[in-house]
């Protein structure tokens, strides 16, 4: 234990970020950088401030705060010491519990560390660069087809997709809709709406948040052909469900399958496991009609209205009835908000929806768009707004 030995609030905030990968928690370097930009946005001399601007960005789920307190009570001593902090705002006092070098070893050299000297703080330039960097992995990855991924880049792939997932539920929290008397002043339409008056501010425009949310039923196909981009796919589900909470989840190849709780009560490696051990027809032939029939029979009435998006992900590739998966289409677009089909076929030069299960849905889809990399998958942002 070193208690006097002082580093740069870089190191320790990437240090501190380790010992929470340690604990289970999915943080990358990206939360690292993301969580700097957050204490630059406050005031780190406020212990609450500082506390809140980390956990913000370092926890998606709410079993993770319970293991995050620990960690940052135990990482952060001085905090909540009775002396004042007097490195100023580039710098904290290393924690008592640790230096910065200790864990990085451990880490093996995909750790950020290896970049970061614990002894002494870093000038602008180099923390820039840093940032630069672990951007432009964030978004080589995401920009990279599912088909292409190595198997030692799926655990990062995971971190990014929850990361993405939860800035997509934080944006779409923040939306505002216009209002005659809303609390907050909408001052681009306040101004527009008094050029008439020369300027002079004469009526207001108003907007507030909008309080319902959107629901989200994914319907998933795991059958043969899809096994390039299935698992990936449930990847991104399970992220979606991790920050949006009206959401419900199924699988599909020759039956449905409800997978809601498998991503409620396992972490995303356990429940990938027992789905496709437990799933019926895991990379079997695809009855999407059939599939469809068994959600619209036993699960629409209770999960589906006119807040409801439902996003099948599929290749629409179908041995089943095409007449069964008419009728089924069409009653899935009735009693919901909008149909959203992602398609990671859809990536290919000169495709078209050709095939007898594709052509069969696609007059009922309000939003046919590929699913074969995460930017593809953030594009959705968009369209979840019911």
């Amino acid at each position: 234990m070193v208690g006097s030995h002082k580093g740069s609030l870089l190191a320790n905030v990437v240090d501190f970020g380790m010992r929470l990968r340690q604990r289970g928690l999915l943080v990358t370097p990206g939360e690292g950088i993301d969580s700097l930009r957050a204490l630059r946005s406050v005031d780190i001399a406020d212990r609450r401030e500082f506390y809140l601007a980390l956990r913000t960005v370092m926890t998606s789920r709410l079993e993770d705060i319970p293991i995050f307190d620990e960690v940052f009570f135990d990482f952060w001593p001085r905090l909540f010491a009775d002396d004042p902090w007097d490195e100023g705002a580039d710098q904290l006092a290393l924690p008592a519990s640790s230096t910065a070098s200790d864990d990085a070893a451990g880490e093996g050299g995909d750790s950020v560390n290896e970049e970061v000297e614990a002894g002494g703080p870093q000038d602008d330039d180099t923390a820039e660069e840093q940032e630069v960097a672990g951007y432009s992995a964030d978004e080589l990855m995401s920009g990279k087809d599912f088909s292409a991924f190595r198997a030692d880049e799926l655990e990062e792939m995971i971190r990014i997709t929850l990361r993405m997932a939860r800035k997509m539920a934080t944006r779409l929290s923040r939306r505002m809709e216009q209002t005659r008397h809303g609390h907050v002043i909408d001052r681009r339409r306040t101004m527009r709406r008094n050029l008439k008056y020369g300027g002079d501010v004469i009526e207001l425009a108003h907007k507030q948040r909008k309080i319902k949310k959107t629901k989200l039923v994914l319907l998933c196909d795991v059958s043969g052909s899809m096994d390039v981009y299935s698992r990936f796919l449930l990847q991104f589900i399970y992220a979606l469900q991790s920050n949006f909470a009206r959401t419900e989840s199924f699988v599909f190849s020759t039956q449905l399958s409800r997978v809601t709780d498998y991503f409620r009560n396992q972490d995303i490696y356990d429940a990938l496991d027992t789905i496709s051990k437990e799933v019926l027809d895991w990379s079997g032939g695809t009855r999407i009609g059939q599939s469809l029939e068994t959600f619209n029979d036993e699960w629409a009435g209770s999960l589906l209205d006119q807040r409801t998006v439902v996003i099948v992900l599929s290749d629409g590739w179908d041995t089943g009835d095409a007449e069964l998966l008419d009728v089924q289409m069409s009653e899935l677009q009735r009693r919901s908000a909008r149909v959203i089909w992602l398609n990671p076929l859809m990536s290919n030069r000169g495709y078209q929806p050709l095939c007898r299960g594709m052509r069969t849905a696609l007059p009922y889809i309000e939003v046919f768009a590929p699913a074969h990399n995460l930017n593809s998958l953030m594009d959705l942002e968009q369209h979840l707004i019911a």
